[in-house]
């Protein structure tokens, strides 16, 4: 369907108004239209209203198939993933996967190791169509001295294909050791990655904030924060890092994620909260899949209550730019799942109700992921811009979101990609003792 020589004419494409910009035609309800799209070695050089103008002769008829850009994968743990055949959550519950997770690395987590495992998580992601990608790196010690460097040689690998950011993971108590953190907020900054901590509701946390504060400022750091992936009602780390980014007055990028326990508090809590999330321009992304998995897992047979996914339309409703994402890969937190943000946003539609109306919230897994991670000209169709697109089977949002489509065409600089996967067992000999 897509001709090889990177130039070439799209007509009849359907396109979402949310995520073309600067396109200007009559939108149906769901935010749809008609585009005819030209493509000339590898840019976008149009996009015009379908029947506006006549389309070459040797244009290609789309149909009206949907046409999205590339995914913005912008919370993921790839040097987890694929762990699960050798080290599995025994009981499903976040501290089971905590352990196993924990375990694993101290016995597994060779340089060999890690680097394998993310090469086989991002040719998944690059053949599902995900453009760009932020990784968490446990950086407890000593891995940090091991995943660093493979993380950047795996960046610098796939440059060109995939946009490879890295953000350090340690729970927030790891702060308290200033000399050994500090090191790491250099190490970080070395390889221009993003501070990341997990906050729990520990009694120096508002003092441990503070220093993750001043560190980011030092170095000139965006952050990245896990942040109440729990039903407990007291756990409010999500206000208590507005609160610092006020009072520290942070002017990088902040982005939290998780944000469970927001949706188990009182109204006035959640209000209170919200109001200073969005003073402080914090972006939050909530990982639906995951948390379905984990949150309000019971050990007494009976069923889950409630969903895990934090107030998306809450945050929305008052300007928050608000995302989904991967998050974890067969590995302890979550048992399944391929790094295919289509999948993420079938089920973010369904868990969150991301429709009734559709309105932009295809921009959660494109055009505001790639603003927050400061990605200019990802997560969008524009004229000017790399052809970096996926071209569906389906021409509506319930037909592109009732089957997995496997049979995606997804487009990077013009020219259609291989989309082999990996094979899982290319693996197996990680996964034995």
């Amino acid at each position: 369907m897509i001709p090889a020589s990177g130039s070439y004419h799209l007509a009849n494409a359907r396109v979402h108004q949310s995520i073309t910009a600067g396109f200007a035609a009559t939108f149906d309800n769901d935010g749809f239209a008609l585009a005819d799209v030209a493509v000339v070695d590898g840019k976008i050089t149009a996009i015009t209203a379908h029947g506006r103008s006549k389309a070459p002769a040797d244009a290609v008829d789309l149909d009206g198939r949907i046409v999205l850009p590339c995914f913005v994968d912008c919370h993921t743990h790839i040097d987890k993933g694929h762990i699960w055949p050798r080290t599995p959550n025994p009981d499903g519950t976040f501290m089971g996967a905590l352990n196993a997770a924990g375990a694993d690395r101290v016995a597994r987590w060779s340089a060999e190791d890690v680097a394998r495992r993310m090469d086989f998580s991002l040719r998944s992601a690059y053949a599902h169509g995900t453009r760009a990608l932020r990784t968490h790196l446990d950086s407890v010690a000593p891995q940090e001295e091991i995943s660093w460097p493979v993380f950047e040689a795996m960046r610098e690998a796939w440059r060109g294909r995939i946009e490879l950011q890295g953000a350090c993971l340690l729970g927030i108590e790891g702060v308290r050791d200033r000399k050994w953190f500090d090191g790491l907020a250099k190490r970080v900054a070395a390889a221009n990655g993003v501070l990341g901590v997990v906050t729990y509701m520990v009694p120096d946390l508002e003092e441990l904030l503070d220093h993750v504060f001043a560190q980011a400022i030092r170095h000139g750091l965006d952050l990245d924060f896990h942040a109440d992936e729990t039903d407990d009602v007291a756990a409010i780390s999500l206000k208590k890092i507005a609160e610092a980014a006020l009072w520290n007055g942070f002017e990088g990028n902040i982005l939290v994620g998780h944000c469970c326990s927001l949706a188990r508090q009182p109204d006035l809590d959640v209000l209170d909260t919200l109001d200073k999330v969005a003073k402080a321009r914090l972006a939050v992304v909530s990982l639906p899949m995951c948390n379905l998995y984990l949150q309000d897992r019971r050990g007494d047979g009976t069923t889950p209550r409630w969903r895990g996914v934090t107030l998306l339309h809450e945050m929305k409703a008052r300007g928050i730019p608000v995302a989904v994402a991967s998050d974890n890969t067969r590995d302890p937190f979550y048992a399944y799942g391929d790094l295919d943000m289509l999948e993420v946003y079938r089920m973010a539609t369904r868990i969150l109700h991301f429709d009734h109306p559709v309105a932009d919230w295809p921009q959660a897994v494109t055009a505001t992921p790639a603003k927050v991670m400061r990605l200019d000209g990802f997560g969008a169709l524009a004229a000017g811009g790399d052809a970096d697109f996926i071209v569906f089977k389906g021409r509506s949002w319930t037909e592109l979101l009732s089957r997995p489509e496997s049979d995606r065409i997804v487009v990077r600089g013009g020219r259609a990609i291989d989309r082999q996967l990996p094979d899982y067992a290319e693996l197996d000999e990680l996964m034995v003792e």
